[in-house]
């Protein structure tokens, strides 16, 4: 009987948690606020069919560390550098303004000063879950948009291992703030440092020893190890099993096999996540929540108008153009999964009260409920505003296309779009030009920089020559249109490198043929191999086009299953 009572409530949580995505995926909402209701539901607030015990504790303290180190496995010196305008440039201002402006409406309502820095700065954070999810169901997943928001968002992710040492130290009352912010920052830094150290030299060793075994299963087991003896060694150290579980995935993302473990521990992350949310929602007041629901309602409001006016004004203030300031304000506006970690922390409850803390989570769920309806709103709006660019584009002369681009990029479509991410990445500035209006407003709404130009007309060489462009990249083959136009364009700019994509050796051939320079796209995901060869034509070296490529190759396969990975792989 002993044993049923520990594993009945598994077999609720479990039970709950597959209703709760399954009602809220239709729906197009998070399974995070499915998750927070089914809580509400069966817990001692509700119908009171399951109860907090160490089992429910466990259950959700592992839901936590695996978070952090999935977190951990995208936090690499590497991604760091690359996207070092937008995670320590843009997302620091949007961290602090967002922060102080929540802070001192926070101390408006009587809160302490300590009590509402911690709070400000943790409503300031946004959830990683339910941006990653709306971007990959607007497939945005690569588009500068996406690039910029993902990047704010591995920042937003390193102050929140710093405010959960610095959530979990307000325990004690007899230190000041200074001493413990002092204290969280040294311990943050020593951990990071000892992190990097022991991947690069000690787990990125031992993995190629394992590698050579060639069993999948032996990294399952090697990273799960990894994560609770992490977890474990800094809990013993008096620091937070969370940060251990970040620090183990930034160890293995310094490692070649990041990608491989990350496939392999998905599914536990997933499931273990689900019990954490189920049992925040399980300690809500039902009573509290329908008594003060217009309190809720006002701080969700507040919430998201806060956060979208200031990061916009963090974007602006950084000359992000406006289009992708509002998209990307929107995309960061709702709270984050972190807040539910640290609003139910003993020590802040115990601050701030728990009908407080309940109202505070509860508008940060309303906030991610709300996130797809807000982005959908936007990319209507974001579409509209495209509509009259294009028609604007149209209208111009060809004296009013002067363009400072490296690149001039004819065709928006798939493989225009990996062109424009390679050189964005690489700081080469480009123009596209897209004909079909349906494109054309499709990249604009996705933050690209792209006018309207028809191939077939020759006054788009106006555009060229009144540019510095060294490079025209065709997205599309047309040998027809390519054997009437190839021989003018080159003739009147013979220093331009005209390059265009094929899908085969023989199409290569005849465009070859005409002084163009062919590319045969076979790499996943499509675009890759004619972005490769822009970057190789502007003098960027094969190392980092390489560490390009397989970047944005892991971003397409972090969705798919192992299996279909493995298929993926074989075609290429």
């Amino acid at each position: 009987m002993e044993q049923l009572h520990t594993l009945q409530p598994v077999i609720i949580l479990l039970f709950v948690g597959i209703l709760a995505i399954a009602i809220m995926r239709p729906l197009r909402m998070s399974p995070i606020v499915g998750y927070l209701l089914a809580g509400m539901l069966i817990g001692t607030h509700g119908f009171g069919w399951i109860e907090e015990s160490k089992t429910t504790h466990l259950l959700a303290e592992l839901g936590v560390v695996f978070l952090l180190f999935d977190i951990g496995l995208h936090f690499s010196l590497g991604h760091i550098w690359n996207a070092r305008k937008d995670i320590l440039g843009l997302g620091p201002v949007q961290v602090l303004l967002c922060a102080l402006a929540i802070a001192m409406i926070i101390m408006a309502t009587g809160l302490p000063l300590d009590f509402s820095i911690i709070i400000g700065a943790t409503l300031a954070l946004s959830s990683t879950a339910v941006v990653a999810q709306v971007l990959a169901d607007n497939q945005q997943n690569n588009c500068p948009v996406a690039v910029s928001t993902i990047a704010v968002l591995i920042f937003q992710d390193i102050c929140a291992i710093f405010l959960l040492i610095l959530a979990s130290s307000m325990a004690d009352t007899n230190v000041s703030v200074g001493t413990i912010i002092g204290m969280a920052a040294l311990k943050a830094i020593v951990s990071f440092v000892a992190a990097i150290l022991i991947g690069r030299f000690v787990v990125g060793p031992f993995f190629s020893w394992v590698a050579k075994s060639k069993d999948d299963e032996i990294f399952t087991a090697m990273a799960l190890l990894i994560v609770l003896a992490t977890a474990a060694s800094t809990g013993l150290f008096g620091l937070s099993l969370t940060l251990g579980a970040f620090l183990a995935g930034m160890i293995i993302s310094e490692t070649p096999y990041r990608h491989m473990v990350q496939t392999e521990v998905k599914p536990f992350r997933g499931l273990l996540l689900g019990f954490f949310f189920i049992t925040v929602g399980m300690a809500l007041d039902t009573e509290v929540i329908l008594q003060q629901w217009w309190k809720i309602a006002l701080a969700a409001l507040a919430l998201l108008t806060v956060k979208i006016s200031f990061i916009y004004f963090a974007a602006r203030i950084l000359r992000i153009p406006s289009r992708n300031a509002l998209q990307m304000s929107v995309l960061l506006a709702q709270g984050s999964e972190f807040a539910f970690v640290i609003l139910a922390m003993p020590a802040i409850q115990s601050g701030m009260g728990k009908e407080y803390s309940s109202i505070l989570i509860i508008a940060i769920a309303v906030s991610m409920a709300l996130t797809p309806v807000l982005v959908g709103i936007e990319r209507k709006f974001a579409r509209r505003w495209a509509d009259k660019d294009w028609n604007a584009s149209k209208n111009e002369t060809a004296s009013e296309k002067k363009t400072d681009a490296d690149v001039i990029i004819v065709g928006m479509g798939e493989v225009g779009k990996s062109v424009a991410n390679a050189l964005d990445a690489h700081e080469i500035i480009y123009r596209g030009v897209e004909v079909d209006h349906d494109c054309f407003v499709g990249a604009c709404a996705s933050g690209y920089t792209v006018g309207f130009g028809d191939a077939t007309d020759l006054r788009l060489m106006d555009t060229i020559k009144m540019s510095h462009a060294k490079t025209v990249v065709v997205t599309f083959s047309d040998f027809e249109i390519a054997s009437q136009l190839a021989p003018i364009v080159l003739e009147r700019h013979s220093d331009l490198t005209l390059m265009v994509s094929v899908c085969n050796d023989q199409d290569k051939e005849m465009f070859n043929a005409l002084g163009m320079f062919a590319v045969v796209e076979q790499s996943f995901p499509k675009g890759l191999d004619m972005a490769a060869a822009v970057l190789l034509e502007h003098n960027i070296n094969n190392t980092k086009i390489n560490k390009w490529m397989k970047r944005q190759q892991n971003k397409e396969l972090e969705g798919y299953l192992p299996s279909q990975v493995n298929a993926l792989e074989t075609v290429k």
